[in-house]
């Protein structure tokens, strides 16, 4: 029975070897169209959809929380795959954290500040620091978690570092431009001020819950969420003011 199998193998049309033999170095250099999951050959996509699954993982549970098995499924990418790109789970949060910061800085950069009055730059840099903590509750979560670990994956990031630099130095830029102007007042710190900003709106929408059950009012309603923008605008600018 078995020799007339091995006397077909043998006898096997030459083209069908041929192709047979040819298929598999296409197949290692990607040059072949047949089918394969999306992104399985291309790093970068790989890696990006690792960030997204670890940015969903993170915000809703936290790095204490975390499992890199999850994250692995979600992303639908191989478990050794988290750690090639990034070590660890450590390592992984700081990435996301990196990723993230960048995302708003790169979105700052696209509101072109510096071609506004300065009146006009503080108001739209509030605006959209407002929005962004807003329509990003994800962001608020990655905080809270990475001030629970005391900031240790932000301190190990040049990165993060390298992005605020010309972040801060194109409020200074603008105060500058405000003092010199006569509408702003002297002496005021980028820094701080871009805190206060910033802290407007993270305590407003961290707390919410709470905020809207100790005062019975609902402080997610839109005319609420309205309300506290304009308050916030009012306020700082009131501050930056010449007297």
């Amino acid at each position: 029975m078995a020799l007339p199998s091995r006397s077909a193998s043998h006898h096997a049309p030459p083209a069908r070897a041929a192709a047979r033999t040819t298929a598999r170095p296409a197949s290692r250099s990607g040059s072949t169209t047949a089918a394969r999951p999306p992104g399985t050959r291309d790093p970068e996509q790989t890696r990006a959809r690792i960030l997204a699954a670890a940015k969903a993982e993170f915000a809703r549970v936290g790095l204490g929380g975390a499992r890199v098995d999850r994250i692995a499924a979600l992303a639908g990418a191989n478990k050794r795959m988290l750690y090639y790109y990034f070590d660890s789970k450590d390592g992984l949060f700081r990435a996301v954290l990196e990723a993230t910061y960048e995302h708003i800085r790169e979105s700052e950069k696209a509101l072109h500040l510096d071609a506004l009055g300065p009146v006009e730059a503080i108001r739209r840099l509030i605006t959209f620091t407002w929005d962004y903590h807003l329509h990003h509750p994800e962001f608020l979560s990655l905080l809270n978690s990475a001030n629970l670990h005391r900031a240790e994956h932000v301190k190990s990031s040049s990165k993060v570092r390298r992005m605020h630099s010309p972040f801060v130095a194109m409020i200074g830029e603008i105060l500058e431009r405000g003092r010199k102007a006569g509408v702003f007042r002297s002496g005021v710190d980028a820094v701080q001020l871009y805190i206060s900003i910033a802290a407007l709106a993270y305590f407003y929408l961290g707390n919410n819950y709470t905020l809207s059950a100790i005062f019975g009012r609902d402080l997610k309603a839109k005319k609420a969420l309205e309300q506290r923008l304009a308050h916030m605008t009012e306020l700082v600018l009131g501050y930056l003011r010449r007297s």
